[in-house]
């Protein structure tokens, strides 16, 4: 069973975690804007801890389609000062930073976060992995190609899951070579596939679970389930709740999501479920 040891904490996966959403941009692909006020952001981190979030992750760089991406000032400023509320109102909460820019992860550590997730897998700051293995920080490693500005205009298809896994073998034996073990795979589900390739990921998770890691699988609200659906962003969660169970079926460990009271009763129905099989 795995563990993510903290400063202060340890979380044991005796059961799937929950990772709530909270961007403080103003251009994030489904609530930008909704919560880059302070006052806001506390009530929606309020409302996704009594829910049941186990994670709040904080994003300052929107990496949505055609979108510019922000400075790396530009996220600093935005990401400090939510992170220092965040932990003064909640000083039990656990943080994750969504970030791929070591130096915004160093100032978030510093400020007391728990873990960073990085959208490149430590493909666009050459100093993240170093900085992450040295300093023995929980590291979420998700899939990705190209860079910010073109990581959408790919649609990698064939064996997705050989080459999902190629990528984590070989950057999750970068980070080790560092000394970090505390490695959570995101197969980066809506970065740079074809739709086809989005869903087969859901369907064999083992196929790309390198070293027995846990997987965190984020769908919530992205382009898979609306151009099947015909939804927008605001009209997804149904669909986002209906591929958080295919996931969780086939064995995810941790879901990224904008509504973490459907996640979490996901989660539970899907246990009592499993418990009867």
């Amino acid at each position: 069973m795995f563990q993510l040891k903290f400063q202060n904490k340890t979380l044991l996966f005796d059961r799937p975690a929950v990772m709530g959403i909270l961007n403080v941009t103003p251009d994030s692909f489904s609530d930008g804007g909704r919560y880059n006020q302070m006052d806001k952001a506390l009530q929606h981190c309020e409302q996704m801890l009594a829910e049941g979030a186990d994670f709040i992750d904080i994003g300052g760089c929107s990496t949505r389609p055609n979108n510019a991406i922000a400075t790396e000032s530009e996220e600093m400023e935005r990401v400090i000062s939510f992170l220092k509320a965040v932990k003064t109102a909640f000083p039990d909460a656990l943080i994750s930073i969504d970030t791929f820019r070591k130096n915004v992860a160093e100032a978030c550590m510093e400020g007391g976060a728990d873990l960073i997730n990085d959208i490149s897998g430590g493909l666009f700051d050459k100093d993240m992995l170093p900085y992450i293995g040295e300093n023995h920080i929980p590291y979420v490693m998700m899939h990705c190609i190209g860079t910010p500005e073109t990581m959408h205009q790919y649609a990698l298809g064939g064996d997705i899951h050989r080459t999902v896994l190629d990528f984590f073998k070989q950057q999750c034996q970068v980070l080790e070579s560092y000394g970090e073990r505390q490695i959570i795979l995101d197969p980066g589900i809506g970065f740079g596939k074809s739709l086809e390739a989005n869903y087969q990921l859901l369907s064999d998770l083992d196929r790309y679970r390198y070293n027995n890691l846990p997987i965190l699988i984020g769908i919530s609200r992205k382009s898979l389930i609306n151009k099947v659906l015909h939804t927008t962003p605001d009209t997804a969660e149904n669909g986002t709740t209906v591929l958080n169970t295919i996931a969780l079926l086939n064995g995810a460990d941790i879901l990224r999501v904008h509504d973490v009271k459907n996640a979490r009763e996901a989660i539970e129905l899907v246990g009592t479920f499993c418990q009867y099989m």
